[in-house]
């Protein structure tokens, strides 16, 4: 740059500035990061080690132990390679297990969303004593399942039971419900969906209470009835519930295992055995680890195999809406 008097001055570049260029101000930020991600891994630590330990851990020494002949007895004959496989998926009675589990499940699973979605509608259109009967419908699902188990029991005695009782005053001579094979699962069932309904019908009161009461209004003001409103507007609302309620549902009735165990100990003649009955059985009581092992794992690779087949149709349906 020239000045007036014709004295040539150099041109000075302005100073960059620090934080652009990775100055000291942009290292201080990273060093900050830096600690504070290094002790957010010290917080997670503690779960982190009980997860590995309890979770990750048993996952792979019970795979290992799958290809093996571990025994309680004491015995270990060491690695056998798939033989436990093909033994397991050449044993009848790991398929009947898998069925009754089937079974169990279908028959559950549905009563426990269709009724629970009922009574959550019912209390929630104003019935008197709202706080009687959601206590009523939730309180069972708080007990344990010893004492629910104790207490069906003796409502399904043949003789002393209650439910024949009714029964016997209009006539009805009530069968061996836990004794029939043709009622012993569904007195299962109906055990189970008296015990365990109360959860969901708390996720369906929620989830009625948080839909919107101008789509109804705006629906009266249309000249709607109460059946075109709860067809077009309460069960499009509660369809997430109804996703939600009904994956809880599989997963649960899928792992069956302490009502059917205290109730009928998986008789009569096995036709209530469900899979982790049976795995336990072979596992603890014919001491075959390592076999009990490699069912486990077919049963979790057949889960795991239902669990993408929904995840599959759910994601083209909701491509095609």
């Amino acid at each position: 740059m020239t000045t007036a008097d014709g004295v040539t001055v150099p041109r000075t570049s302005p100073r960059p500035n620090a934080a652009l260029t990775g100055g000291p101000i942009s290292e201080g930020r990273r060093r900050r990061r830096r600690a504070e991600n290094i002790r957010g891994w010290v917080y997670c630590l503690p779960f982190l080690i009980a997860f590995g330990l309890f979770l990750i851990w048993p996952t792979i020494y019970g795979l290992w132990m799958s290809f093996t002949g571990t025994s309680l007895a004491g015995t270990k004959t060491g690695f056998v390679g798939l033989a436990n496989w093909t033994e397991a998926l050449g044993d009848a009675n790991v398929w009947t297990s898998l069925a009754n589990t089937a079974v169990f499940t279908v028959l559950s699973s549905i009563p426990l969303v269709l009724i629970a979605m009922g009574l959550a509608i019912l209390v929630n259109v104003g019935l008197p004593g709202q706080w009687f009967w959601r206590l009523a419908f939730f309180l069972p699902f708080l007990l344990a399942s010893t004492v629910v188990s104790k207490f069906w029991n003796w409502m399904y005695n043949p003789q002393l039971g209650l439910v024949n009782t009714v029964l016997g005053w209009f006539g009805i001579t009530g069968p061996a419900w836990l004794q029939d094979p043709s009622t012993a699962m569904i007195s299962v069932v109906i055990t189970t969906v008296w015990w365990t309904i109360g959860f969901n019908f708390l996720l369906y009161l929620a989830a009625l209470q948080n839909i919107p009461d101008q789509l109804y209004e705006a629906a009266s003001l249309d000249g709607a009835g109460r059946w075109r409103k709860f067809r077009s507007i309460t069960v499009p609302q509660l369809a997430p519930t109804t996703v939600l309620v009904l994956v809880l549902q599989l997963l649960a009735s899928l792992k069956v295992f302490d009502q059917i165990y205290q109730m009928t100990s998986g008789g009569p003649g096995g036709d209530t055995r469900p899979v982790l009955l049976y795995i336990y059985e072979v596992g603890f009581t014919g001491y075959r680890l390592g076999y009990a092992s490699a069912i486990s794992y077919i049963f979790f690779f057949l889960i795991i195999i239902v669990s993408l087949a929904y995840m599959v149709i759910s994601s083209r349906r909701s491509v095609k809406a």
